[in-house]
């Protein structure tokens, strides 16, 4: 009997994500998102290496509802803990990792080659690719103390 080949995080992520850079503004940041219909973005440094990842709530929360103009802010500037992974880890091990850390976006990098961002998981990806016992014991850890 055959045995079924484990999904790894780059067979569940979604490809063709796009970097905001760390110094590009808050202001450019919220067009991007609204231009590709996302919640989040990866921020990239000047090495085009991953330096964080900034969501629409953070530009909301921490910049438009404190008064401050979000064209004066960098994208760099808000991002907060970063959590990431190697795109060949399991499937299994982005899910562990997201309930750890209650993150709902895991940014997918390939370490082979030269840590290079090449996609996002999401909560979407993960409704299509595991098992309804595994998002409902991701959505009880994620959301069970928000």
């Amino acid at each position: 009997m055959a045995t079924k080949k484990q999904l790894t995080a780059r067979d569940i992520m979604t490809a063709g994500v796009q970097c905001i850079g760390a110094h590009q503004s808050l202001h450019e940041a919220s067009i991007m998102m609204r231009d590709m219909n996302v919640g989040a973005l990866p921020i990239c440094g000047d090495n085009n290496r991953l330096t964080g990842l900034i969501t629409d709530r953070d530009i909301v929360v921490q910049c438009c509802a404190e008064g401050i103009d979000p064209a004066t802010v960098q994208a760099g500037s808000l991002s907060g803990e970063l959590h990431w992974i190697d795109a060949s880890m399991g499937a299994d091990d982005a899910l562990t990792m997201m309930e750890q850390h209650q993150i709902k976006r895991l940014p997918v990098i390939d370490v082979e080659q030269g840590h290079q961002l090449v996609g996002m998981i999401t909560e979407a990806n993960l409704a299509k690719n595991l098992t309804d016992a595994q998002i409902a014991e991701f959505a009880t850890k994620v959301y069970a103390n928000a």
